[in-house]
């Protein structure tokens, strides 16, 4: 039967609800700085965590606090509309929502997990072979391995794979002979829930890397080079002076690679692991013509120190070897806890010259959702708009890698 009381609330309320339905990776990670934030564009700085080290005897070595801060920005307002005629109010809510606000809240929902998942680019660890699916339980546990390692927290911890990635890993688990939960669930149902303390996500919005043309030699470190804390606190990058390169070699935001002698070290302990160090680069980089080339570069490399993260300098001519083929695609999935990426969300301001508005926020998650609707004149019809405001941004890179399989 037809209802006349599709009111601009129940619109709201009904695409809030249709927006957290379709959310996939916007429920996985830190949320909490919601409150915080009152208008568009609107910047808060986030404290980055203090570290410390621990020194022998009964003499004290009292430590300095470096503290630092980095900026999250609520700066995407995204928006779906459409004109209608006045007989589409007069339809159901359930008939309105099936032919319109649902498919536009699934864009929506869409483009806030295909923002978050584009903050791979910023994970400098990079886990399994390039190109290769994740297609067996040793390629997987090759990410939270990688965690571990770094002593990324247990609990919490997500990943989000590549429909190709994701059906290659169930594949995996549907031949085991077991009657284990997770083999029935993956034969029966295709899910794989929790494997290994992780909660595993299948996203079509899993962000592919094309690598840069690079080329046929290998760069190497110009000069020895390492920097401080101090020095880098705000972003934690540094600039990487490099040669060797073809004249217009192309290197590409994103790109991950090692130098030879640089190794990992664990965070709290700062005992060097058994891989190098990776690196990401922070924007897309072409080569001079004397093969010269300058990288910004996450992590900055701290050699010494509470906030130490290497096991050395990078030394005077060391090579530098990129992940994956030059001009190759790679899926990037993600492995994460819950605290390596933000998303805040808030309502936004309601214009006083509309009459049919409303705004619907849920108390529980922070989403909102605001609908306007007007009439044009010139055009004799009616339309309507859904806009959410957001933003999102990697809180901490070290608490999550790219994965590969093997």
């Amino acid at each position: 039967m037809a209802n006349a009381l599709i009111t601009p609330t129940v619109i709201a309320r009904e695409a809030l609800m249709q927006l957290d339905n379709n959310l996939v990776v916007a429920k996985t990670v830190y949320r909490d700085y919601d409150s915080e934030y009152r208008a568009v564009g609107e910047t808060i700085n986030v404290r980055r965590p203090v570290d410390f080290t621990v020194t022998d005897g009964a003499a004290v070595d009292v430590q300095d606090v470096e503290e630092a801060n980095f900026p999250l920005a609520m700066d995407k307002q995204k928006h779906v509309a459409w004109k209608f005629s006045s007989k589409d109010l007069t339809l159901t809510i359930e008939e309105y929502s099936e032919r319109y606000i649902k498919p536009a809240m699934i864009q929506l929902a869409n483009q806030v997990d295909r923002d978050l998942l584009s903050l791979a680019n910023k994970f400098n660890n990079w886990v399994g072979t390039a190109g290769q699916d994740i297609n067996s339980f040793s390629d997987f546990a090759k990410g939270p391995e990688r965690l571990d390692l770094l002593a990324v927290p247990q609990g919490m911890r997500y990943a989000v794979l590549s429909p190709s990635d994701y059906w290659a890993f169930v594949s995996s688990q549907t031949s085991l002979n077991a009657s284990d939960k997770l083999v029935e669930s993956a034969y029966e149902q295709a899910r794989l829930g929790r494997v290994g303390g992780v909660e595993v996500l299948m996203a079509q919005n899993v962000q592919t890397l094309t690598c840069g043309t690079r080329d046929n030699t290998t760069p190497l470190t110009a000069g020895a080079q390492s920097t401080t804390y101090a020095s880098a606190k705000t972003n934690m990058t540094m600039n990487l002076n490099i040669d060797g390169l073809d004249a217009s070699v192309t290197i590409e935001e994103g790109a991950v690679f090692t130098i030879d002698g640089v190794y990992d070290v664990n965070p709290v302990t700062k005992a060097t692991l058994p891989h190098l160090k990776q690196f990401t680069v922070m924007a897309a980089k072409t080569g001079e013509a004397d093969g010269t080339c300058t990288l910004s570069i996450y992590p900055a490399i701290i050699p010494s120190g509470p906030y130490q993260n290497v096991s050395n300098a990078a030394a005077n001519d060391k090579a530098i070897i990129f992940y994956g083929a030059a001009s190759a695609q790679l899926r990037q999935n993600l492995i994460y806890h819950r605290n390596a990426m933000a998303l805040v969300t808030a309502p936004l301001y309601m214009p006083d010259g509309a009459s049919f508005k409303a705004q619907e926020t849920d108390s529980s998650n922070g989403l909102s959702v605001r609908v306007i609707k007007d009439y044009d004149f010139n055009g004799d019809f009616e339309r309507i708009r859904l806009d959410i405001l957001y933003g999102v941004k990697t809180l901490d890179p070290r608490l999550g890698a790219r994965m590969s399989g093997t």
